[in-house]
């Protein structure tokens, strides 16, 4: 099973639309809390929902239950100090394991979907922690962080 990760800040519609089409994404699952920001720009929902079947015959879903609540984010990006990532990251982990989110998700519907999230890269980002905390409870998922 293939189970990708995208972020779509410092990069253009071009490459981010190309990436997913070059890496045979099947459907995109958006695990942002909030998805309308002008700020998401090619991303905003309806417009990202368009675009990726345009574009690549790309599925969009939106799955808010993978995504901090407006809480946990809050305080992550706004203490801005050493350590924050990590209570961030535990605190989400948390969060998951609460929601029992291996047992709300096909591993099948998964299988070769995107989780798309802003941020640029995958390091800091939660959508990793959903990634690696899927794989860790189903076997033979291969992540690929585009």
């Amino acid at each position: 099973m293939k189970l990708f990760s995208i972020g779509f800040t410092q990069t253009t519609a071009e490459h981010f639309f190309t990436r997913l089409k070059s890496a045979g994404v099947r459907r995109v699952i958006d695990v942002r809390l909030h998805n309308v920001s002008q700020l998401a720009g090619f991303a905003k929902k309806d417009d990202l929902r368009y675009f990726l079947e345009a574009i690549g015959g790309i599925e969009y879903e939106h799955r808010p239950e993978l995504a901090p609540t407006a809480d946990l984010l809050g305080r992550y990006r706004n203490r801005g100090q050493p350590g924050s990532w990590e209570a961030y990251a535990s605190g989400f982990l948390d969060l998951i394991r609460e929601r029992k989110i291996e047992t709300t998700l096909s591993a099948d519907a998964l299988d070769g979907a995107c989780l798309l999230c802003s941020e640029h890269t995958a390091a800091r980002c939660h959508r990793r922690l959903v990634a690696e905390y899927l794989s860790a409870r189903w076997q033979g998922v291969q992540i690929h962080h585009l």
